[in-house]
């Protein structure tokens, strides 16, 4: 480690050939995401801040500390600064109008919990859509009935969606009615945030899983949202991860992927009933 006294500017830091086959190894090892070589600058730029905080000179010194931190906890800021977090609000809007007027009337006919999975939850807004939507479909003598576990491989991730806390050009696809119900604006120095209101908040169990690593969760659910996670694997991954959420939906159970990807080349028992929208059938 360097005194940050002597620390050199960051056009100075480059990483090699040898040190990103490295990076991209334990990325795939860890999380299952496919990277290469045309992602190098993307790379490069992302890991310069860790370099930094750590004081280390090169991408060499910085990986002998990632592989040498017994804690993992490095290799998971490795691996936050590497994971895209991109999400929004409401995206993919159909699948939440679905979720309200095809799933959720199946659902309320049936005894027990009404369990749902975020399966990769990023910053919290698909799990505070799916609990907006959720309160409004269903009448209040079945909010206890609720169950919405969201879960992300990425610590730093979560801390945000624990926290519920957005700036207001983030929140503008939430429609008014519900941004009025659920959501608390900031005044004076919380100007220009938008924060969950904590009775929404509270509907949410947030966890850190990695969906390459879980075998069996102990539980099934009704519905699994699993969007916009496979288009970053390669097929083995995405057959490996398939195959878990399979084993996680209940008879009759619904998983939701993005537009952008499709389950036509793996292999899977679920029926296709809507676009990117698949049902488990087996009993």
């Amino acid at each position: 480690m360097l005194d940050t006294a002597t620390w050199a500017g960051d056009a100075d830091i480059r990483l090699g050939d040898l040190e990103l086959a490295r990076i991209i190894r334990l990325v795939y090892a860890r999380s299952g995401i496919t990277l290469h070589e045309g992602k190098r600058a993307l790379v490069e730029a992302r890991l310069r801040k860790r370099l930094r905080a750590l004081g280390c000179a090169t991408f060499a010194e910085y990986l002998r500390y990632v592989e040498s931190d017994a804690t993992g906890q490095e290799l998971s800021g490795l691996l936050d600064a590497i994971a895209t977090k991109h999400t929004s609000f409401f995206r993919e809007e159909q699948h939440f109008q679905f979720l309200e007027t095809r799933v959720l009337p199946e659902l309320r006919t049936r005894a027990g919990s009404i369990r749902v999975w975020s399966a990769a939850c990023a910053t919290g807004e698909e799990p505070v859509t799916l609990a907006m939507t959720l309160l409004e479909a269903l009448p209040p003598v079945d909010h206890a009935r609720l169950r919405l576990m969201a879960s992300d491989l990425s610590r730093n991730a979560l801390a945000i969606a624990r926290a519920g806390v957005y700036r207001l050009e983030r929140v503008t696809t939430v429609p008014r009615p519900l941004l009025r119900k659920y959501f608390e604006r900031g005044l004076g120095a919380q100007a220009g945030l938008a924060r969950v209101s904590a009775g929404l908040r509270n509907v949410i169990d947030y966890r850190q899983l990695n969906l390459l690593e879980i075998a069996s969760l102990g539980e099934q659910f009704d519905v699994i949202f699993c969007r916009n996670v496979l288009i970053y694997f390669d097929r083995a991954v995405q057959q490996r991860v398939i195959s878990m959420l399979e084993r996680h939906l209940a008879p009759g159970g619904y998983l939701f992927i993005a537009h952008s990807e499709s389950l036509n080349t793996l292999d899977h028992g679920l029926r296709w009933v809507a676009p990117a929208i698949y049902q488990q059938v087996r009993a």
